[in-house]
């Protein structure tokens, strides 16, 4: 039965060709059903080939044989007339040969506007790097004119699995490679939003899938809107759909929307002990979703700013700095470094102040920082999407205390200002177990060195990581590459990048290569990042000084404008740190400080 939430499935009909002399027919392979797989067994396929489905341990197992000759396959969710047609289209000639030769081609092209100069690197980071750059674009998949949910003349992409992942470094990425194929993402994203009321985090197969934390699209709206994408993209009803997200509450937060409104709105931070009668969803994560809210808060404060509303700007960037409001400044980390049961064997982190759950009457309870890491196992599987979670999704309070993008400046004094600051966060990345890479939004601790004047401290941790943990090896994916979340990363920081989504910035760090070109695919301009006294054996890993376009340049960050304006960005490296964007006039910006 159909709900409000989960619509009926459409089948996907599939059909297979064969060639044999000369001859080409089709016959229907079966319909899929998206959730169990063939459920029509027993069709008779063209010349002989054979078909069977089958029942064992509850799955449904199928396949089909074939001693010789060249088999196409076609898809669609409305008929087999439409899966043979797409099967013309997609492969109009029976040859394997020029069919695989056509796909390296197209596969060329859409890596062609990036161009490195690997002289002297190790084949095994050529291979990290254009398999990330590979993984990168593959999701989210373009669906257009096979959307059997509704008509529009607008562009259908699925699998946004999921956002929450995919904004902080795959549609950043794909907004410098491919700005096109980005811009169509966003209008699919805003007709979804027209279509079924709200944006989605997570969508695949026509399905609305769970929301990780905050609504995440909202950042990636943000960061294609700062960074100045059009192609037709409706930015009135892309804000409209922002501001839904941080003001109506959906019946069922679980898949889309925001859950707490109420809270957030009157308190400034979601309790622990919510008490949530306007929608339905998993009462945890308390701590990372006010956090998620703040930046997603943040990121619509962006959007408005933009477009000339200035008192939802103001509202929206008020809201954003409720993240303080769990932040509790005499909680304490005791750390298991041994491994012993034993809880006299704990050591004292040293560390004061850490994200505390906080509940409605506004005093703090109590979660271990350390839990949700790998020093701090008990009910690990809690730190997910399950009914029994923590207060911390996917990393502890550990990890979340340092997750304000947005404003750094006001971070760091929170934590004791810049040299505790950067003691606390080196600690975390030294400490076995404690950061856990392979989850995204740790990403962005690799990095924030940057505001606090030590972007050599960003470039070293950018080496520890790669590639000691993203390397060609069998497990060289540190966690799930989330739809080539993993794989963006990768690319990005070899590149020496670190976009901070939602935001006009990237933060540089020297690539991993001589020379980096990047070519716009709209404006044709090509931004080139060159490494003076590079050295493939990555000792002169720290930027002494920097030219932009032959003037001296002390920041140590970019804009996008420099993607789209093309040019030179020549760093000169070293192997010490040095007093190069360590001056806070060239730190990056922060929303208490340049907003």
């Amino acid at each position: 039965m159909s709900t409000p939430h989960f619509r009926t499935f459409s089948p996907l009909w599939v059909v297979v060709s064969r060639a044999i002399g000369g001859v080409t027919g089709f016959d229907v392979l079966d319909y899929v059903d998206p959730l169990i797989g063939s459920v029509n067994g027993g069709a008779t396929l063209p010349f002989g080939m054979a078909k069977a489905v089958a029942d064992a341990n509850t799955e449904i197992q199928g396949g089909f044989a074939s001693d010789d000759g060249e088999i196409r396959v076609g898809l669609s969710f409305f008929s087999t007339d439409q899966a043979c047609s797409n099967a013309e289209t997609e492969i109009p000639r029976f040859d394997f040969e020029s069919t695989r030769n056509d796909a390296e081609d197209e596969w060329r092209e859409k890596l062609s506007s990036v161009d490195v100069d690997s002289s002297g690197i190790d084949t095994s980071l050529q291979r990290l790097f254009w398999s990330g750059m590979y993984r990168s674009l593959i999701s989210p998949q373009d669906y257009t004119g096979e959307n059997p949910l509704w008509n529009s003349t607008e562009p259908y992409f699925d699998s946004y699995y999921c956002i929450w992942d995919s904004f902080r470094s795959t549609h950043p990425l794909l907004t410098l490679i491919d700005p096109h194929v980005q811009a169509l993402m966003v209008r699919s994203l805003i007709d979804i939003y027209r279509h079924e009321g709200k944006l989605p985090d997570c969508r695949m197969t026509l399905c609305r899938g769970f929301t990780q934390g905050g609504s995440n699209a909202d950042n990636l709206l943000a960061d294609s809107y700062v960074k100045g994408l059009s192609d037709n993209i409706d930015w009135e009803t892309a804000y409209e759909a922002v501001v839904s997200d941080a003001e109506v509450e959906p019946p069922l937060w679980t898949v889309e929307g925001r859950g707490g409104l109420n809270s957030w709105k009157n308190l400034g931070y979601i309790p622990t002990d919510d008490f949530d009668p306007w929608g339905v969803g998993p009462m945890t994560r308390s701590i990372s979703r006010t956090i998620e809210y703040s930046y997603n808060d943040f990121c619509i404060a962006e959007i408005a700013r933009g477009m000339n509303k200035t008192a939802d700007a103001e509202k929206y960037l008020r809201r954003s700095g409720n993240w303080i409001n769990m932040f509790q400044e005499d909680s304490r980390s005791l750390l298991n470094l041994t491994g012993s049961p034993d809880p006299e064997d704990l050591v004292d982190s040293g560390f004061n102040g850490f994200l505390q759950p906080r509940y409605l009457n506004g005093t703090f309870g109590y979660q271990d920082p350390a839990l949700c890491t790998f020093l701090c196992t008990y009910n690990f599987t809690s730190c997910y999407l399950n009914s029994d979670g923590h207060e911390t999704y996917e990393g502890g309070a550990w990890l979340y205390t340092f997750y304000v993008p947005h404003d750094q400046a006001a971070l760091i004094p929170t934590l004791g200002g810049p040299d505790e600051f950067v003691r606390r966060l080196e600690f975390m990345h030294n400490t076995p177990g404690l950061l856990y890479i392979g989850n995204e939004q740790s990403y962005l601790l690799v990095f924030i060195f940057h505001y606090a004047g030590r972007p050599g401290l960003s470039a070293q941790y950018a080496h520890k990581y790669i590639p000691g943990s993203f390397n060609d090896t069998v497990n060289g994916i540190p966690g799930n590459d989330d739809s080539g979340a993993m794989g963006s990363f990768t690319a990005l920081t070899m590149m020496g990048l670190y976009p901070m989504s939602g935001q006009d910035v990237y933060l540089v760090v020297p690539p991993f290569f001589p020379e980096v070109n990047i070519t716009n695919r709209i404006t044709g301009n090509t931004a080139t990042l060159r490494n003076v006294n590079f050295d493939s054996s990555y000792r002169n890993i720290y930027i002494q000084s920097a030219t932009l376009n032959g003037a001296p340049y002390t920041k140590s960050w970019l804009t996008h404008s420099f993607f789209l304006d093309g040019g030179v960005l020549e760093l000169t490296l070293g192997p010490h740190e040095s007093d190069w964007g360590t001056k806070e006039e060239d730190y990056p910006p922060s929303a208490s400080t340049h907003f």
